[in-house]
C-alpha cells in the first residue's frame, strides 16, 4: 500500500521559514519524480517545485530564491525549504510522487501553511 504524507506546515511571521517534509512508504522512492504542489483557498492547486529521480530541479518563478527542493532516498524523504516566506504563500501544500514510466502517482493529504503576522 502506498502511503504519502506531508508535515512541518505552520503559522509562521511573514520573512520567515518553514521545512515541509514528505514521507513515501510502498514505493521505490529513489525511482520516482517528486513535486510540491499548493493550493490557496478559491484557487486552483499550482506547481512549486519539481525534483526529478535523478536530482534535476525546477521552480515556479514564484518560489525562485526563496523555495530548495531536496530528496534523501535513503529516508524515502523528500523536502521543501520555504524561506523569506509571504503572505501569498498562505496554501495547502501537497506532496506528488510520480514514476515516469507509468505516469503512476500519488498524493498526500496535504500540510497547511499559513504565513501572517
Amino acid at each position: 500500500q502506498v502511503q504519502v504524507v506531508e508535515s512541518g506546515g505552520g503559522l509562521v511571521q511573514p520573512g520567515g521559514s518553514l521545512r515541509l517534509s514528505c514521507a513515501a512508504s510502498g514505493v521505490t522512492f529513489r525511482i520516482y519524480d517528486m513535486g510540491w504542489y499548493r493550493q490557496a483557498p478559491g484557487e486552483q492547486r499550482a506547481l512549486v517545485a519539481t525534483i526529478s529521480s535523478g536530482g534535476t530541479t525546477s521552480y515556479a518563478d514564484f518560489v525562485k530564491g526563496r523555495f530548495t527542493i531536496s530528496r534523501d532516498n535513503a529516508e524515502n524523504t523528500g523536502f521543501l525549504q520555504m524561506n523569506s516566506l509571504k503572505p501569498a504563500d498562505t496554501a495547502v501544500y501537497y506532496c506528488n510522487v510520480k514514476f515516469s514510466v507509468t505516469k503512476n502517482d500519488y498524493w498526500g493529504p496535504g500540510t497547511q501553511v499559513t504565513v501572517s503576522s
